[in-house]
Parts: structure tokens; C-alpha cells; sequence
């Protein structure tokens, strides 16, 4: 008898055990693309802007490698054939590159005769332009590193106001409900700043690229001027 009572009351044990196991181990798995997509209305703006800014680096990125190359040899050829006075062929060397160091070059071949100081100035204008070139669009990427983050917060701030005004309807105020509807409006906010932060470091990696070519650029202009006083 008692060995019977004994085995009623494992089996009860096992099936209550097997009920607290069901209830308590849900399935909660969720893909990524839901989670993101529980971000709300302004994650359609977020990522707008995310694939305008990849657009816009890799644009940028291939203009300034391109644009951005100095050709030593250019520049050592150009000497020689200024030295020996042959200033058509080395306007001819300097038409057949296609890049911005050649153009600036061109600038001051073509002015040749004229005053130091007209020359250069002529080359920095030049230079200016191209440089003007390669800085074209990267204002967007600054302007989309502050507007990112921004929608974000106005996305989280929007969801926060429904999650009250839910709560002042329905007098609902458990922990669930709260932290279910907040954490889906923290996406915007996390999304905004990914894009914003991925903006914001392209914008001064590009201008750094910009940067140390106008530098370059600049010794250039001057290695230029140099070799036109000596001839």
C-alpha cells in the first residue's frame, strides 16, 4: 500500500514538474530582422539615411583614391622638360593624367611667362577647385551624423508617450508591459546613432584623405614655382 502511494506521488511530482518547465521555458527566439523591424515608423527614415551614407563613402572613397594620386615621376618629368625649354611637351606629359595633382600642374604650365606670384596664385586657385571636387558631398555625411541620432531619440520619445497614454487607458502599469513596449522604441534610438556614429567617422576619415593631399598638393605648388625660377 505504501509502495503504490509512494509511486501515485512521483508521478504527480513528475507531471507538475514537467507543467512548471513548460511555462517557464517559452520559446522567445526571435531572427534579427524582427527584432529591428520592432523598431517602429522611424526606422524607415534611419534607414534611408544608413544607405545613403554607404552610397556616399563609397562614392567619395573611389573619387579621392582616384583624384588624390601624386604621380612622382610626373612631376620629375615636367622639370626636366621645362629645364631643357620645351614647355609644350610638358604640357602635353601633364594633359595625359588624369588626376588632380595634374590638373593643378597644367595650371601653372599654362601661365608660364607670367609672374611668380600670378603662377602660383593661378596653381592655388586650381587646387582649390579641386579640392572644392573631392569635398562635394561629404557635408551630407556630417549632416546625416547629426539628423540619425536625433530621429532616433524622437522615435524612442514617440513610443514612450503611446506606452503612457496606454497605460493612463488601460491602468495597466505591470512591469511587462512597460519594459515590452520601451525596449522595442530603444531600437530607433540604437539604430540612429549606429548610422550616426558610421557618418560621422566617414566624414573625418575622408577629410583626413583630403587633408594630406592638400598638403602634398601644396609642397608640390612649390617644388613647381622653385623649378620655374631656376629656368
Amino acid at each position: 500500500m505504501f509502495t503504490f502511494i509512494q509511486l501515485q506521488t512521483d508521478t504527480i511530482a513528475n507531471a507538475a514538474s514537467n507543467v512548471v518547465i513548460e511555462k517557464i521555458a517559452p520559446n522567445t527566439e526571435i531572427s534579427v530582422l524582427g527584432f529591428i523591424l520592432k523598431g517602429g515608423f522611424f526606422l524607415i527614415p534611419i534607414a534611408i539615411l544608413l544607405f545613403y551614407t554607404f552610397y556616399v563613402i563609397i562614392e567619395r572613397y573611389l573619387y579621392i583614391s582616384k583624384a588624390s594620386k601624386i604621380d612622382g615621376r610626373l612631376m620629375q618629368d615636367v622639370g626636366d622638360k621645362l629645364n631643357a625649354g620645351n614647355i609644350e611637351l610638358a604640357r602635353t606629359i601633364v594633359e595625359r593624367s588624369d588626376t588632380a595633382a595634374a590638373n593643378i600642374l597644367k595650371e601653372g604650365v599654362l601661365v608660364i611667362g607670367r609672374p611668380i606670384a600670378e603662377i602660383e596664385s593661378n596653381m592655388d586657385r586650381a587646387a582649390d577647385i579641386e579640392i572644392g571636387e573631392m569635398e562635394r558631398r561629404l557635408g551630407h555625411l556630417g549632416l546625416i551624423a547629426g539628423i540619425a541620432p536625433t530621429l532616433g531619440f524622437i522615435g524612442t520619445i514617440s513610443g514612450v508617450i503611446k506606452i503612457f497614454y496606454s497605460i493612463s487607458v488601460t491602468e495597466n502599469i505591470s512591469i511587462g508591459n512597460i519594459s515590452g513596449g520601451l525596449y522595442e522604441k530603444m531600437i530607433s534610438s540604437g539604430s540612429g546613432l549606429i548610422v550616426g556614429i558610421i557618418a560621422y567617422s566617414a566624414y573625418h576619415l575622408l577629410n583626413g584623405k583630403i587633408d594630406d593631399f592638400a598638403l602634398k598638393i601644396q609642397k608640390q605648388i612649390l617644388e613647381f614655382v622653385n623649378i620655374i625660377q631656376r629656368s
